[in-house]
């Protein structure tokens, strides 16, 4: 029996992916999935068994892809603060107010709602992102560049803010524009206890 190989069940599930973020779960088959990946629907099922298997993949190589985005960006940069804003800035840009992102973390919702390993799943990235949020407010704050009395509750107050920001950029694409998204970047180092973000209070 011909072996599993770990670089196509990765290609496949990045595949699924680019077709579940721009169509949703439901509108997608595996046919459609094998084709984008460009082999036979008779090596997508050699590589999982079902297309729920398909969907946790792809929801996994999202998480793996928020993570890697996360540390690529703040890796240069040691300001504790300024840690915390390139992080803010590039989630309130894609997580926010990228189309398929949005359509893809609203589909994982939905989905979680009827599916345990779903939800277990997005359960076990939202931890992960929450204790990214911590650590980064817990440094700023270390720093003296924060006023915050309880990091973790901030923290789950600024990613609940983010949550309602997205569901509402969904049927108000007008807060998509550049000076909205600046506003919100704002609003929500706020929430974190900090002011303006500090390329902005270097130029004030």
């Amino acid at each position: 029996m011909p072996v599993r190989s770990p670089e196509m069940r990765a290609r496949l599930a990045e595949s699924a992916f680019d077709l579940f973020a721009d169509q949703g779960f439901d509108g997608v088959n595996l046919e459609a999935i094998a084709a984008h990946a460009g082999v036979t629907k008779g090596s997508l099922y050699h590589h999982y068994n079902s297309k729920k298997e398909v969907v946790l993949a792809s929801c996994r190589f999202y998480y793996r892809s928020w993570h890697r985005m996360i540390q690529e960006r703040i890796a240069p940069v040691r300001d504790p603060l300024e840690r915390l804003t390139a992080v803010l800035r590039l989630s309130v840009k894609t997580c926010l107010f990228d189309g398929r992102n949005r359509l893809f973390t609203a589909s994982i919702l939905a989905l979680s709602l009827m599916d345990e390993d779903v939800q277990a799943g997005w359960a076990q990235f939202y931890d992960s992102v929450r204790e990214t949020y911590v650590g980064l407010v817990e440094a700023a704050l270390a720093a003296g560049q924060l006023e915050v009395a309880e990091p973790r509750r901030a923290a789950d107050l600024m990613l609940a803010a983010m949550e309602g920001i997205k569901q509402r950029a969904s049927f108000e694409p007008e807060i998509a524009s550049e000076e909205e998204q600046q506003r919100i970047l704002e609003d929500l180092l706020g929430i974190l206890g900090a002011g303006q973000p500090p390329a902005q209070r270097g130029a004030a």
